[in-house]
């Protein structure tokens, strides 16, 4: 595997996502932030949390697939979150396992969490922007 998770001694352990990711492999893939829209642009989830955040997954779970990588690359995920409080983390966290429940998979890499007043089109709450590694 071209990334190894890691969570050094000395930080803190966070249960959803590991503190480094350690790659080695030789193609980078940047996928643009992802957000609920369906194949067609339609939003996801109009108002719920929990069903953009599943469906942004499942969105950089495409990307990923079509260029033959999956979430045991991702290197780094960068999250997005429209009006985010931390009351809403219970809220991400289940979008985030619903997502790994249909995908086979435990999206784990170093995660960065950015509240946001907006995102690009009214109704979004959350984008998820993803880079992966694979040899």
């Amino acid at each position: 595997m071209p990334i190894n998770l890691v969570d050094p001694a000395g930080l803190a352990k966070v249960d959803l996502y590991r503190q480094m990711s350690v790659a080695t492999g030789s193609k980078l893939v940047f996928i643009a932030g992802q957000v609920a829209w369906d194949a067609d642009g339609v939003i996801v989830g109009e108002g719920d949390l929990v069903a953009q955040v599943e469906q942004c997954y499942l969105n950089v779970a495409a990307a990923l697939a079509e260029a033959g990588a999956s979430f045991d690359q991702v290197a780094k995920l960068t999250v997005y979150l429209a009006d985010w409080a931390p009351d809403k983390m219970p809220l991400f966290v289940e979008g985030v396992a619903r997502a790994a429940a249909k995908l086979g998979a435990t999206p784990a890499p170093p995660l960065t969490g950015i509240g946001v007043a907006a995102l690009a089109a009214p109704g979004l709450l959350v984008e998820v922007e993803a880079t992966a590694v694979i040899d």
